[in-house]
């Protein structure tokens, strides 16, 4: 099927870790079969993107820098280029594993890509960091850190930016891998983020949200359907009372008005739900946010909260 349809699957940080576990390369692996089986299955009908977070991995490596002050620590956007490569290989072995289960692995390429993703160096984002990585620390330990923190209930905690993405430097690559029936691995964490000086990129301490910049990359690839999936069955009204109800179809106006009524959390549903908004409402095409089990089922239109007109 030459003309298939382009699909961009965003993975939250429960396809690799769930809530508890350790995040031990096993469990990570363990974890992944699930959504590479459906992924699989499903690149016999549709030409697919995976796009993923990396939250806790970023959070695990910069405690590592932190216990170890015998080599250079890396900055935040060189910690992020390492998660690339190393969920990138998770997933890439877990889809070869799972292709070559349902007899396509000689049929079916895929590859995963390290991406920049541009930021405006005067987004407002920059004057007020407060988006919470890596470990927590005691209120001594914070002292001798000159990281922006903050205190929360478990102890204080490093700050960073986090810019609007503006555009995917490599989105042009992207879609030629497409275009030749890849499945690509893309936008880990959102993107490395980069600022553009003249004609070069520069590295900047910040974090994009993966699924802002998932939204870009759907509409640059002209994806038709943009799926956000996470531990959570689709997006809610009424979060956490005895009127909560997880929406299913729902109209792009009746869509606006809840984010109005500030049903969806900024730290939470709101950037999923953001990000299909404005996805649908550039391209008119499905977007949709759902459970991590219900892949197929989300894009078949049986499962997840999806924009309609």
């Amino acid at each position: 099927m030459k003309n298939k349809p382009i699909v961009l699957i965003a993975l939250g940080g429960n396809a690799l870790i769930k809530k508890g576990q350790k995040g031990t390369a096993a469990e990570q692996f363990l974890n992944l079969q699930l959504p590479m089986g459906q992924i699989a299955e499903l690149s016999r009908k549709y030409k697919i993107v995976i796009t993923h977070g990396n939250g806790p991995q970023v959070g695990n490596l910069l405690l590592q820098q932190e216990s170890c002050d015998t080599v250079p620590k890396m900055p935040l956007e060189i910690i992020g280029a390492m998660t690339q490569g190393q969920i990138g290989y998770m997933l890439e072995s877990s889809l070869d594993t799972a292709l070559m289960e349902i007899g396509i692995l000689e049929e079916q390429q895929f590859l995963t890509m390290i991406t920049y993703v541009v930021v405006d160096e005067n987004d407002p984002a920059f004057e007020n960091p407060a988006k919470p990585i890596g470990p927590f620390y005691t209120e001594e330990e914070a002292s001798r850190l000159s990281y922006n923190m903050v205190k929360t209930d478990k102890g204080y905690r490093r700050v960073v930016a986090s810019p609007k993405p503006v555009a995917i430097v490599e989105y042009r690559e992207i879609k030629k891998l497409i275009e030749m029936d890849f499945i690509v691995i893309c936008c880990g964490g959102g993107g490395i983020p980069v600022i553009r000086k003249e004609r070069k990129f520069r590295g900047v301490e910040a974090v994009i949200d993966k699924d802002l910049a998932s939204a870009i990359l759907a509409r640059e690839i002209k994806a038709d359907i943009f799926l956000i999936v996470s531990d959570i069955e689709g997006a809610a009204i009424h979060w956490g009372t005895k009127a909560q109800k997880v929406l299913g179809k729902v109209s792009l106006k009746e869509m606006q008005q809840y984010i109005k009524e500030g049903h969806f959390p900024a730290g939470s549903m709101g950037p999923k739900v953001d990000a299909i908004v404005q996805f649908f409402q550039a391209t008119g095409k499905r977007g949709i946010t759902g459970k991590l089990e219900d892949i197929e089922l989300a894009i078949a239109g049986k499962a997840g909260t999806e924009i309609i007109a």
